[in-house]
């Protein structure tokens, strides 16, 4: 390998952990699961983390050893978010939408091959799913935000994503497999609207609704999640027509940033 291709890999494997460490949420992630996670050798895996936090990219826990983001990475997301982050121009909108509903609502936005949550909102529901929490993150196709992003994107886009994402669809067992993920887009795409019926966990419901940017792509997503029996059959069209008046509202107010 020469020396090009081990910087570029080098990098990968760095934003690789970044990444790891970001989706594991404020209480940090573990050497040996990130081990786990990226496939790396422990030495490997070490030696990148310890350039990152020597970096301030990353900080290791003293009480915990368990690594989280550092500094850096602070400095460079508040640097970040005058460009990516939605969040001021979508609270209004997903608090409307828990409102409505009286259902757990959320916006998440697409970050290569997966959604992280950007906002929660809890509805007047008392009884409430916590799959979704800001900050977490899930493959394409996984939670409803996923599937209705994965569903509006093109045909060879799609086959793109399911060519390759064996691995991380892997862990969310066979009800994402290529096969039915192709089965839920298709629905999605008829319906408008994405359902969950509780494939990440039994009895807690997800529904999900595409929001576009100016070029017409699918880079946000607004979702509702709650208990199986407040998604009957007779009350998901009324949450769906919801969600996507809701979501257009959205998509038209970023396009015109």
């Amino acid at each position: 390998m020469d020396i090009v291709a081990q910087g570029v890999q080098s990098i990968s494997r760095a934003a690789l952990l970044l990444r790891i460490v970001s989706r594991a949420g404020e209480g940090g992630a573990k050497t040996a699961d990130i081990v786990r996670e990226s496939g790396l050798t422990r030495p490997t895996a070490h030696r990148i983390l310890s350039a990152l936090r020597a970096e301030g990219l990353l900080d290791l826990d003293a009480l915990t050893q368990r690594w989280v983001p550092g500094p850096e990475m602070f400095l460079m997301g508040t640097v970040a978010a005058a460009r990516y982050d939605v969040s001021a121009q979508a609270h209004d909108i997903v608090r409307s939408l828990a409102a409505q509903t009286e259902e757990s609502a959320f916006l998440s936005v697409r970050r290569g091959d997966e959604t992280v949550c950007l906002i929660r909102e809890d509805g007047a529901f008392p009884i409430r799913s916590h799959v979704l929490y800001e900050g977490v993150r899930f493959p394409l196709g996984v939670a409803s935000a996923g599937l209705a992003i994965l569903s509006l994107m093109t045909d060879a886009q799609v086959d793109d994503y399911l060519a390759r994402s064996g691995p991380l669809l892997a862990p969310w067992g066979d009800a994402h497999r290529p096969e039915a993920l192709r089965e839920r887009i298709a629905r999605t795409r008829e319906e408008g609207y994405a359902v969950n019926p509780g494939l990440l966990v039994t009895g807690s419901w997800g529904m999900g609704a595409a929001v576009f940017d100016r070029a017409g792509q699918p880079q946000w997503a607004l979702s509702l999640t709650g208990i199986e029996s407040r998604f009957s059959p007779e009350r998901r069209p009324v949450l769906g027509r919801i969600l996507l008046e809701h979501a257009h509202a959205l998509s038209k107010r970023l396009q015109a940033r």
